[in-house]
């Protein structure tokens, strides 16, 4: 878990001061955790979830006590970004078994069940916060997930291999020493 944290804090930055979740419990229904210590699926309530927030919040699990939202780390987005209130949670995302490089270590925007983000413009204002930096964001609606950051044109010559054309080549260059771990290159 330590290693996880310090990607976390390298890639989204420290947890800050002067946020906290407060009724937000967006993480408790719509994560998976699966750690020795506690695990529920994702879409499921945490059996722990009571009308005023954690029953047991005292003594929450150590994965509820260290993890904590990118509206929690990045200090580009907006207060109104919290997820109870724009209907997006964000998070880095780990998959043991990728499809592709992208998806080994990335940022996830997940539309929120009901989330209205989308037609008022705050997944939007989220992904342009979120796309300015060599972290692979992707967007999940529930019922698919889009790779929205590298641009496709640069995802595509980064998976591929093939040689970038001289306007991306810098570009796609910086994107496959960030992720070739991933593709088998590193």
């Amino acid at each position: 878990m330590r290693g996880e944290t310090d990607l976390e804090t390298t890639l989204l930055g420290p947890v800050l001061a002067d946020r906290d979740c407060g009724d937000c419990v967006a993480c408790c229904t719509t994560l998976t955790v699966d750690t020795p210590e506690f695990s529920k699926p994702a879409g499921t309530p945490c059996m722990h979830l009571s009308a005023r927030g954690c029953g047991i919040h005292a003594v929450r699990p150590h994965i509820c006590r260290t993890w904590f939202c990118a509206w929690r780390r990045v200090a580009g987005l907006a207060d109104d970004a919290r997820p109870d209130r724009s209907g997006i949670l964000v998070s880095l995302d780990f998959v043991r078994e990728p499809r592709n490089c992208f998806e080994g270590v990335s940022i996830m925007v997940r539309l929120l069940p009901g989330s209205k983000a989308i037609e008022n413009g705050m997944a939007g204002a989220i992904l342009d916060v979120l796309c300015d930096r060599l972290v692979a964001v992707w967007f999940s609606d529930g019922s698919k997930k889009m790779l929205m950051h590298p641009p496709n044109e640069v995802a595509s010559l980064v998976i591929s291999g093939k040689p970038a054309p001289a306007h991306l080549r810098a570009e796609v260059a910086a994107w496959r020493a960030q992720y070739g771990v991933f593709a088998g290159e590193g």
